[in-house]
């Protein structure tokens, strides 16, 4: 049998490894010179983009009304079984609403699915990004911490509409 040759032999500069060497530092070099992008946290907020999945909230109409009418898909399709919801029976237009509506902020972990899966556009992910609890009962957001007026949140809506 016949020995194969390898398409391609390595000369001597390139079995020294000196090229890939002197292309590394290149790199470095020209990296050093680059202007820095750390950001002044405390004193410099970071402002993210709409499509940024911070904290889920609940959206709440001019009028005072939250959107949600209690389906329970959110709390069916999370993974992280973060989301609890109890049904009551409104004299109002629609006709459930959240008696109860809780999310625990120590098992979500953003993933958004609650977000696509709400048909009303009632549960949405804000720009929230710091959550500092100092216990555990902190972490459980009731519907008092998650009623966000529809005006804060309009930049989200508008994106979640465009690419739905």
């Amino acid at each position: 049998m016949p020995v194969q040759k390898r398409k391609k032999d390595l000369n001597i500069l390139e079995k020294l490894y000196i090229p890939e060497i002197v292309k590394g530092m290149a790199l470095t070099l020209k990296n050093m010179f680059r202007p820095n992008v750390t950001m002044q946290y405390p004193e410099i907020r970071f402002e993210p983009p709409s499509s940024y999945r911070g904290r889920p909230v609940l959206v709440q109409e001019k009028n005072g009304t939250e959107r949600c009418v209690a389906c329970g898909l959110c709390s069916r399709v999370c993974p992280a079984l973060a989301i609890e919801v109890q049904a009551a029976e409104t004299e109002l237009e629609k006709e459930r609403y959240p008696q109860k509506f809780e999310i625990n902020m120590l098992r979500c972990i953003f993933c958004g699915f609650c977000e696509e899966v709400c048909p009303e556009e009632a549960i949405v992910m804000s720009k929230d990004y710091e959550l500092v609890f100092k216990n555990r009962n902190d972490g459980i957001f009731g519907k008092g911490k998650l009623l966000v007026p529809v005006d804060n949140l309009k930049d989200r809506l508008e994106f979640l509409r465009k690419f739905k």
